[in-house]
């Protein structure tokens, strides 16, 4: 029996009790996963993405282990409802246009200390003052650098389009307003280099793009890291007490680890390793967050139809943002129909061995988007489920 057929085995007893679909986590693969960070990190604390756990538990699992701290969020909602319950520190990594919250920010003390807020521009301060509604509380602000990576002359741009601030005197500009304006503090900076940490260096079948982005990502790190050092510096200079500096992502923990000017790392995504995570070759994590649909037809030799299925994920739209039919190993989709809305056929051998009822499992291509399918997630050790908690979801919350 392979690891995977074993993996299928455990699953199988674990969730007999349980009617499909179903979303489970496997908490030692998780564990392995959150070990894994935590060697490529090298002694720097990473800050936990929320959007790619999306589950309250998991995250103080992960947080109640040496060498996590804090939290890096998506908005502002899910930044005061986690402060508000109990995380003390939660980066919010995007920044926001939602006044009502603001207002809510800004005058309570607690909140306030434990939530630091992005900008990149100084529109998005008068947001902030313009929504205080009388709220006196300091905010704390993380000044955003754009990472990307800019090639003759700026004609050809490598990277996500974030922040408008990429030079060192640009960054240091606008921690000169913010010090000037009463009311905020710059407290961190941060830089995401998603053209590094979120995009696979070794596609399966296409060798020559595989080299193409490895001399990218290469060229992309020593750039970088001169460049982020360098606005550092600029930003001390107008604020010494800057707290913390963060960087990286999942596929680039170790690279972002090694520079001096970084304090800490972000990463979420490689505790439940999606498939998209599954060609780098700085590292190989274990599949920790599946999810299983039920064999509902048998339309002929070689195929099966399970029920629904077709989740995408974000990002440009593509094949690499399907989720994939996972156990039992060897089922593909119809070409003709891919995954569906409310019904998904799965062709190949391993087709004709199931019955009507029984489970496929799949896995999906970016980590918490998962979450917003499911109300809970059936935590597995073993073969046993162990635990069920709510996802986002389930506490009814879908901030975005």
């Amino acid at each position: 029996m392979t690891a995977r057929a074993a993996d299928r085995a455990r699953y199988d007893r674990a969730t007999a009790h349980l009617d499909a679909p179903v979303a489970i986590v496997d908490l030692e693969a998780f564990d392995a996963n959150a070990d894994d960070l935590l060697r490529r990190a090298g002694g720097k604390p990473i800050r936990v993405a929320s959007k790619s756990v999306r589950c309250r538990a998991l995250l103080e699992r992960v947080l109640a282990r040496d060498g996590f701290a804090g939290v890096m969020s998506f908005t502002l909602a899910e930044s005061l409802w986690l402060a508000s319950s109990g995380f003390e520190d939660v980066l919010l990594a995007y920044p926001s246009a939602d006044r009502a919250r603001y207002a809510e920010l800004t005058a309570d003390p607690k909140l306030a200390s434990a939530v630091t807020v992005m900008i990149d521009d100084v529109a998005q301060l008068d947001l902030v003052d313009a929504a205080r509604d009388g709220g006196r509380e300091v905010v704390r602000v993380c000044l955003e650098l754009d990472t990307s990576l800019k090639l003759f002359g700026g004609r050809v741009r490598v990277g996500a389009r974030r922040s408008p601030l990429h030079s060192p005197a640009e960054v240091a500009d606008l921690a000169r307003a913010v010090a000037r304006r009463p009311g905020f503090e710059v407290v961190g900076v941060m830089a995401y280099e998603g053209h590094v940490a979120g995009v696979g260096d070794a596609v399966v079948g296409r060798p020559l793009r595989s080299r193409a982005v490895r001399l990218m990502q290469a060229a992309a790190r020593r750039e970088l890291a001169e460049r982020r050092a360098a606005v550092v510096r600029a930003v001390r200079a107008v604020a010494p007490g800057l707290e913390f500096v963060n960087g990286g992502g999942t596929g680039s923990v170790q690279h972002t680890a090694a520079e001096d000017a970084v304090t800490e790392i972000a990463a979420g995504s490689g505790l439940y390793v999606p498939r998209l995570f599954d060609n780098y070759t700085s590292f190989r994590g274990r599949p920790a967050a599946l999810f299983a649909q039920p064999v509902v037809r048998r339309p002929g030799v070689g195929v099966v139809t399970v029920l629904g299925g077709g989740y995408p994920a974000s990002g440009a739209a593509g094949k690499d943002r399907l989720p994939v039919p996972y156990l039992p190993e060897g089922l593909r989709y119809d070409p003709q129909e891919g995954p569906g809305e409310v019904q998904t056929p799965l062709l190949g051998t391993p087709a004709d061995d199931l019955l009507i009822g029984d489970k496929v499992w799949f896995r999906h291509a970016k980590a918490g988007e998962l979450c917003e399918r499911f109300d809970t997630l059936h935590l597995v050790e073993g073969d046993t489920v162990t635990a069920t908690v709510p996802t986002y979801r389930g506490e009814g919350h879908t901030f975005l």
